[in-house]
């Protein structure tokens, strides 16, 4: 079933197999979320705990994986964290083009938590997903270089935004390698440059509207 309500929680509980131990123990998950009327669920959300559920038979933390809508009135955002079902997606792109008001809205389908959590801190840091996927690009073929060895390793590593920090706004992204996370940062001048990259492309912008993904899939096709 497609959530229609966009003004409220909506919350089940459900029964969780720890991975450690094996227990069954029941967790409470989210069908959506609307920031505005609970900013603690916000919180947990982009902190990470709200995807967290702690086995109360040994202390071990599992990972909620369920399908969430997340609502943001006032920013005029609307994430779904639909794990890939593409049934579920076709239906809530017919359902949500008729409806008014969502004209202006930014609209996306995301297939993981992780991925939730960045797109929230991204915008509520002011900044543009589609923007950030390039300057995350730009930002690993910087890294790489003339290097093909590491080519290859940051072929498929993810890049995740942190924050954006001090006077200058440097923007901070952290990626796997080598079995441990690192870090890059970059001038918010890269961030600008991309920005315009993606004014000047009406091809560019065009692919965002409506219910869409934005994500390293779609900035290699576009720019690989």
């Amino acid at each position: 079933m497609v959530p229609f309500r966009m003004d409220m929680d909506n919350h089940k509980d459900i029964q969780l197999s720890c991975a450690r131990c094996g227990a069954s123990s029941v967790a409470r998950t989210y069908d959506s979320i609307n920031a505005s009327d609970s900013p603690e669920l916000k919180a947990a959300l982009k902190d990470g705990s709200l995807f967290l559920h702690e086995c109360p038979h040994c202390g071990a933390n599992n990972l909620i994986r369920e399908k969430l809508l997340y609502h943001d009135p006032a920013a005029k955002l609307m994430l779904w964290l639909t794990l890939g079902d593409e049934v579920l997606e076709a239906k809530a792109r017919e359902m949500y083009a008729g409806i008014d008001g969502l004209s202006d809205y930014v609209l996306r389908f995301v297939d993981e938590p992780g991925e939730l959590i960045e797109k929230v801190k991204i915008f509520d840091s002011g900044l543009d997903d589609a923007v950030m996927e390039l300057c995350k690009h730009l930002t690993r073929l910087e890294l790489i270089g003339e290097d093909k060895v590491l080519a290859e390793k940051l072929a498929d590593a993810p890049f995740r935004f942190l924050r954006i920090d001090g006077a200058d706004h440097h923007i901070q992204f952290a990626y796997p390698q080598d079995g441990q996370m690192q870090l890059a940062e970059v001038g918010f001048n890269v961030y600008e440059d991309s920005a315009g990259i993606l004014r000047r492309n009406p091809r560019l912008t065009a692919s965002l509207k409506g219910f869409c993904r934005v994500n390293t899939d779609w900035i290699n096709e576009r720019f690989a």
